[in-house]
Order: C-alpha cells, then sequence, then structure tokens
C-alpha cells in the first residue's frame, strides 16, 4: 500500500476489499459499516500487547509531538490500523495507539493473528449461507453494550499518564497531547477533550460527599475524529478542547441533527473547530489524516 493510499483511506478499509457482504454507500440502520470491523490480522509475532507504539526515525534527535490514536471496533490487532499509526510516526508525531476493548475488539475482528484464517473462513461461511447479517448486527450491538465510558476512559487515562512520562519532551513539544480517533474511537476523543467528573473519566468513587463530584480536563490539547460512531449531543456540548470532524452525511451513528447542536454548541462557546461533511460515502469511508497535520499547526500558533 502507498503513502498516499494509507493517508487517506480509513485504516479499517482493507486495500483488497471487505471480506463480509454488505458494504453499501447507505446505512440502514444505526449499525457499525464492516470497514469498521473488519480487517486483515497483524503477521504472526507482529502484534502488539496492550499498546501500539510507533515513533519518527529520527525520533528523540528531532522533536516530536504525541498522537493518541483511538482505532475503530478492529482495535490494535488491525495491520491497516498499525499502518495508519505509522503513518502518522512518520509525519513527525510519537504515535500511541492502546487497546481501548482491553482484548475484546469488535465481532469480526481477530484478536490472535494465529487463529485469523479459522475466524475469517467462518465468517465467508456464514455469509455464503446467509445468517451472517442479523447474526452479526446482534453480535455488534451486545459488544457495543459492553463499551461504556465508565469502562473505556479509565483505561485510556491510566494509558495518557504513563505517556505523558515516558514521551514527557514530546507532550512539552506539543505543548499537550493530540488525539485522532475512527469510528468507535471518534466518541472517545470527543470525551477526552471535555471536561468530565472524575468519577467517569478516571472511574474514581465519591471520595468526599460535601466536597462533591470533582471535574477535570480536558485530557488533549486539541483532537480530530473521522466517521464517529454513537455520537450524542452531549459529548460536543462537553468539549473544550478545539476540534475537526470528518463526517458522514445521513449518518446514524453521527446523525445530521447532533451533528448541528454540537456545531452550535461550538459557535456559542467560541471552541475552535473545523466540521467537514462528505455526502454520497458510506461510513467508514474517509481519514482526516491530512487535515490533522495542518490543522496541529493552526492549533500551535493559536494563543
Amino acid at each position: 500500500m502507498a503513502d498516499d493510499d494509507v493517508a487517506t483511506k480509513a485504516p479499517e478499509s482493507d486495500a483488497q476489499g471487505s471480506l463480509v457482504a454488505g458494504d453499501t454507500p447507505a446505512q440502514d440502520g444505526p449499525s457499525m459499516g464492516d470497514h469498521c470491523i473488519t480487517d486483515r490480522p497483524s503477521p504472526a509475532g507482529g502484534a502488539p500487547t496492550g499498546v501500539y507504539i510507533t515513533k519518527p526515525s529520527d525520533y528523540p534527535h528531532l522533536p516530536s509531538k504525541l498522537l493518541l490514536l483511538l482505532s475503530s471496533g478492529t482495535g490494535i490487532y488491525s495491520k491497516n490500523n498499525q499502518l495508519q499509526a505509522d503513518k502518522y510516526a512518520s509525519e513527525g508525531f510519537v504515535v500511541v495507539m492502546p487497546d481501548q476493548f482491553a482484548g475484546d475488539p469488535a465481532p469480526n475482528t481477530a484478536t490472535d493473528p494465529n487463529a485469523a484464517s479459522e475466524q475469517n473462513s467462518s465468517i465467508i461461511e456464514k455469509v455464503k449461507m446467509g445468517f451472517a447479517d442479523t447474526a452479526k448486527s446482534f453480535m455488534i450491538d451486545m459488544w457495543l453494550a459492553r463499551q461504556t465510558p465508565e469502562k473505556v476512559l479509565p483505561l485510556l487515562h491510566k494509558v495518557i499518564e504513563g505517556a505523558k512520562d515516558e514521551f514527557a519532551d514530546a507532550v512539552a513539544n506539543g505543548d499537550g497531547i493530540y488525539a485522532v480517533g475512527y469510528c468507535f474511537g471518534g466518541k472517545y476523543v470527543l470525551l477526552l477533550g471535555s471536561e468530565l467528573p472524575d468519577t467517569v473519566a478516571k472511574g474514581q468513587a465519591l471520595k468526599d460527599e460535601e466536597r462533591g463530584v470533582v471535574k477535570s480536563g480536558p485530557q488533549i490539547r486539541a483532537g480530530a475524529i473521522a466517521h464517529g460512531t454513537m455520537i450524542t449531543k452531549e459529548d460536543i456540548e462537553g468539549l473544550k478542547a478545539p476540534v475537526t470532524m470528518a463526517c458522514t452525511e445521513n449518518d446514524q451513528l453521527f446523525p445530521d441533527d447532533v451533528r448541528a447542536e454540537g456545531q452550535k454548541y461550538l459557535v456559542d462557546k467560541e471552541i475552535p473547530h473545523e466540521i467537514q461533511v462528505f455526502p454520497g460515502v458510506p461510513h467508514g469511508q474517509f481519514s482526516p489524516t491530512r487535515n490533522l497535520f495542518s490543522y496541529v499547526d493552526t492549533v500551535q500558533a493559536s494563543p
């Protein structure tokens, strides 16, 4: 895959096309597209454990910025996600891609590289038999129900704290941490860019009832999302950090009315933002890679 292909194709999209039937230009309901849950696995021996980290070839000799990459449901075992992370690293970012699903990626995703061919074969057979769609939809709904902010955010907080220590120079050089999220990861970029109660952001119990809930954040300097999933207006209305969004028109996973209300909030609160809406393309077909590079420079130049 050429560098330009990696830069413009969403990391969930396989260069050879999806192995699962049903990739159509329109989503019939609020369900994640196959681009967000189907992927080639990493080669045996190349799979990360807990987090995938990639750095510029000249780091730490030349200054870099720290980027938190939050993937779609395919997770850190996706070769395409790793290629995307490597592309960001080639552009000067130290990239940290955590396993935000704690070993529980979306159905259809091979979490064990050695078992990948067996799993893919099983899915193909189900497609041929005509039973995959209903079962897949049910499995995805069940999976999404398990992936809650109360579960995911404390995990991300721990990764961020560790990255701040290990890559303090990159954090200082970028005046904070940048984040990019695809599909499922898009929602959590928005939440990391918000002011949230510690009971949610860090999974901490309320220690002092008289003091009440303590809020903290944002955890990032700026964020970018592409084809976000399960986005609500509350996710946007908590934002304090600048954000750029690449959105699909008529995407039920990030409805047009939710996006419009969120944009009104960003305008009213004078939060720097950039929103691009792409008509006629399915959920999961594009990447904010190039936009993010220029947007980071814009954010750093702002007061």
